[in-house]
């Protein structure tokens, strides 16, 4: 495993790390879950990554317990707040209140007694943006949280922040969380440009594309029994924007270039996120420790100018890459 820092910050990151958001407390029984973590930390996955949100607010629980006993400086712990995580109306969004209750369940359910980020998981437009920087700062002051940061923000709504930021002295955001892949690239023409000159990493999701990328899905066939594209509970919804023959057909171009470079497809994707110097960290999910060992192999993988060329030809149009696509939900009103 090689490491990177975490955009203009001194503290560094696993290249992969390993996230939750579909697999403990809902897709993966508990100690199936404890043991991937397990295979991850033996493999120098330092970086763990989950929610509040996921699997109503499970997952942080599993991942609590799966890291029970680790040396916590030797780990980077990440988790987001946004979401709705109970019924009431203010369990949700970015206001003062929900992010103070909701750091100190994730706290609670993590085990532990500080975050090393923390991340806004989406744009609010039903509260004041400086209320939400400011609650965030302070639990900065407070020691509960090292560093913050967002997931799936537009470039103005960034720039919006870190002026805000800057004219009041507060703590800056220093990393970016979108999803990121060989077939959604919506981040490069505005997000990354803009990150990259103001010391902000990328932590990608799904950069095998929900799988997708794996090769597994066949143009003209039906899913694999057992696959995400089969589950509604582990993502079928968000797969299904890329099950079709064409792209299916473009993806088999793929292997071609992955054999060529002696990695699996798995592993391609990675390593192609990875190409890309903003990115500080992929993150990567597993149901198996075989799949967790598998994909760590790609750290640390050099893919020449040449290979990525041939990527872009095999694959041509299809890649999603239109900067709207970067959207948060809209006002409940």
């Amino acid at each position: 495993m090689e490491y990177r820092r975490l955009g203009r910050t001194g503290m560094y990151v696993s290249e992969i790390s390993y996230g939750n958001w579909i697999t403990h407390g809902s897709q993966v029984e508990e100690t199936a879950a404890i043991k991937c973590v397990q295979a991850a930390l033996s493999e120098g996955i330092t970086t763990f990554d989950t929610a509040d949100v996921y699997a109503g607010t499970r997952a942080e629980v599993v991942l609590g317990k799966a890291l029970k006993g680790i040396p916590r400086q030797s780990y980077e712990l990440f988790t987001k707040v946004y979401w709705p995580t109970g019924t009431g109306k203010n369990d949700r969004g970015l206001s003062r209140k929900h992010i103070m209750e909701s750091v100190h369940a994730s706290l609670k359910r993590l085990n532990t007694d500080y975050i090393d980020l923390y991340q806004m998981h989406r744009f609010d437009y039903e509260t004041p943006l400086d209320e939400s920087l400011r609650a965030f700062d302070d639990l900065i002051r407070q020691g509960k949280v090292h560093y913050i940061g967002f997931s799936e923000w537009s470039a103005p709504q960034i720039k919006e922040a870190l002026a805000y930021q800057k004219a009041h002295d507060l703590d800056r955001f220093v990393s970016s969380q979108p999803q990121y892949s060989m077939l959604w690239r919506v981040i490069e023409s505005k997000v990354i440009p803009l990150c990259e000159s103001e010391g902000i990493g990328q932590i990608v999701w799904s950069p095998i594309a929900q799988g997708v990328l794996t090769g597994k899905y066949l143009p003209g066939k039906k899913p694999p029994v057992g696959s995400r594209a089969t589950d509604k509970k582990s993502g079928a919804g968000m797969i299904s924007r890329w099950m079709r023959d064409e792209v299916l057909e473009a993806v088999q171009g793929l292997r071609p270039i992955a054999e060529g470079q002696g990695l699996t497809m798995s592993q391609l994707a990675l390593a192609w996120a990875l190409s890309n110097p903003n990115v500080s960290s992929v993150i990567m999910g597993a149901t198996k420790p075989a799949q967790v060992k598998e994909n760590v192999k790609a750290s640390g993988v050099k893919l020449g100018a040449d290979v990525l060329r041939e990527i872009n030809k095999v694959l041509g149009d299809l890649p999603e890459k239109d900067p709207s696509k970067t959207e948060s939900p809209k006002p409940r009103a």
